[in-house]
């Protein structure tokens, strides 16, 4: 009956007309796959003797044809389908020649470190640690930010936060130094690292982390020379407040929460010795209300882990801070080892989705010039266990799994080194969720010897596998259209890449063909088909999601295809169309 009702509509369609009047057809398979053509290179419709097999007969550099078997069409589509017009992002990877402070407007995602995003209005607005390629940004105010009405087009936009540190800095500082028989550091040498910025209700909170770069000791400077036997001081995260970010206008709540030790002893040995005097550091807060309502700080780099605690609703801050319990459960450690205070793990970034019923911890690794990478865990709770993707124990120590970023290369490129510290969020109207973190260009690029030290906003949507990982999209974000992705148009030559774990090394990319055949050679091998209405690629028994997006990499920039998607050991899989 299928049969004979497809060929019925063909017919009755007075198809050689009906094609002229429209731009796509689609051929719809009961398997999910979906074909798309053209309809001004469709030379002719024709079936075989038996009408069994729909032939589909295309006009192009040589005449080819497509034989569908009848059995497997579920319905055949005429649409007028326009790709919209589209205009690449332009700007440079390198941006080294208009890095200085009075270019600052030409930055668009240059200088972007530890970034937090929120949307205000219809205007998205990112924040930042004070970070920027030559210091351009040295003196102008902390926490610098951008604003942009579409994710791609960012705008430096001002500071959060004036030059002149809040007084209360320094004097809980000192208050602290007094009580442990230490006298008082008049100008203390600041760091301003890592804001999280939520809303909350009908106000936005900025959680805030200032490092103290002084020695306890002797209260001097962070330098070779004034070392003195003592560890560093220690961080602090505090709290601001505003209506309406448009205005830039933030009201100081003070103190949250600083560094804890849980020794009696702040002598170090030499600048070699990690045994670090501090058990949490307070810095690389995030920030969540749970669907329950409670509101928890989660917070901590390297020393002995990540740490929560329980947040007043009303205040934004703990109840009390008495004993060192009060400072946090820790939810994540690298090392399950007491003894090691220098645990390669920071810049947690908490969320919640829904529709999984998970939250999902994303940590930063390693050193952050090359070696940083993004892992993920999860939990069906906020307070953890935090389990990777074999189950394995994040709150005890076991290794994260999976890597979402990791230093890559795609040929045509230099590639990204230095790839994590990210925030997530989801834009409330289209409910997609995007990652955002620093890359840095790899050292000697251009012949430029400080080119690690640029530092780019990679903005990537995020999508989900079907047993509810986030996998990364392996290109930046750049508002492509996304018009109806077919099987034939995933035929071709790809570039893909195991993000495989190997500090400080970029993974690099192999070939990888998709025939028209459904055979898949290179670096995936198997028969491939494809789901349109799930946008999923299988390779053989690999799962990929695929969207359009941006090649970087090429010139001019021009619109591809990619795919994502983690395989059974849980390593992130990044493909790119290249012709």
């Amino acid at each position: 009956m299928k049969k004979f009702r497809i060929i019925s509509i063909l017919v009755a369609l007075g198809l050689l007309t009906f094609v002229v009047a429209q731009d796509k057809m689609f051929v719809h398979r009961t398997n999910g796959s979906l074909l798309g053509y053209l309809v001004s290179q469709i030379d002719s419709l024709n079936f075989n003797s038996s009408k069994t097999i729909l032939n589909i007969i295309k006009k192009d550099t040589s005449t080819t044809t497509t034989s569908v078997a009848i059995s497997s069409i579920d319905s055949i589509n005429f649409i007028n389908e326009t790709t919209p017009t589209y205009t690449a992002p332009t700007y440079a990877d390198d941006y080294s020649s208009i890095s200085s402070y009075a270019n600052r407007l030409r930055w668009n995602l240059g200088n972007v470190h530890d970034p937090t995003i929120v949307k205000c209005g219809d205007t998205w607005y990112m924040y930042g640690t004070d970070a920027s390629y030559g210091n351009a940004l040295n003196g102008v105010g902390h926490y610098p930010y951008k604003t942009s009405k579409d994710l791609v087009n960012w705008y430096y936009t001002g500071c959060a936060m004036t030059q002149t540190p809040p007084i209360w800095i320094k004097d809980s500082l000192n208050v602290i130094r007094a009580r442990l028989g230490l006298a008082a550091i008049a100008s203390p040498s600041y760091g301003y690292w890592a804001p999280c910025v939520r809303k909350v209700g009908n106000k936005y909170r900025m959680y805030y982390s200032v490092i103290i770069d002084n020695y306890i000791g002797n209260g001097l400077q962070n330098t070779t020379a004034n070392f003195d036997n003592t560890w560093n001081e220690r961080a602090f995260i505090g709290m601001m407040e505003s209506i309406d970010l448009s205005t830039n206008k933030w009201v100081d709540k003070g103190y949250v929460i600083s560094s804890v030790s849980d020794k009696t002893s702040w002598a170090r040995s030499s600048t070699s010795d990690w045994s670090a005097y501090f058990k949490w550091n307070a810095i690389d807060p995030t920030y969540i209300v749970t669907p329950e309502g409670d509101h928890w700080l989660i917070y901590g780099s390297w020393h002995s882990g990540i740490p929560e605690v329980k947040l007043d609703s009303a205040t934004g801050k703990p109840t009390k801070l008495n004993v060192l319990a009060d400072y946090g459960t820790r939810i994540a450690r690298r090392i399950n080892n007491d003894n090691n205070r220098w645990q390669g793990e920071e810049g947690p970034e908490i969320m919640y989705n829904p529709k999984t019923g998970y939250y999902y911890l994303f940590l930063a690794y390693d050193e952050l010039s090359v070696n940083y990478n993004t892992r993920v865990c999860r939990s069906k709770t906020i307070n953890g266990p935090f389990l990777g993707y074999n189950n394995s124990n994040i709150t005890l120590g076991a290794d994260c799994f999976p890597v979402i970023t990791h230093p890559y290369k795609f040929n045509n490129h230099s590639g990204w080194v230095g790839f994590s510290h990210c925030c997530v969020f989801q834009d409330p109207l289209t409910e997609q969720w995007y990652y955002c973190s620093q890359a840095r260009l790899p050292a000697n690029t251009n012949g430029n010897a400080y080119s690690n030290a640029i530092m780019m906003g990679h903005l990537r949507k995020m999508l989900w596998t079907d047993d509810g990982w986030p996998v990364v999209l392996p290109e930046r974000y750049a508002a492509v259209p996304q018009t109806t992705i077919c099987d034939n148009d995933l035929i071709g030559s790809w570039e893909n890449i195991k993000l495989s774990y190997v500090a400080g090394v970029q993974q690099t990319s192999t070939p990888l063909t998709l025939s028209a055949n459904y055979i898949a050679t290179g670096a995936l091998t198997g028969i491939w088909s494809y789901n349109a209405t799930t946008k999923t690629l299988t390779i053989g028994t690999q799962k990929l999601k695929v969207q359009r997006e941006l090649d970087w990499e090429v010139s001019p920039r021009v619109p591809t295809i990619v795919y994502a998607g983690l395989n059974a050991s849980g390593i992130s899989l990044w493909g790119k169309k290249v012709d």
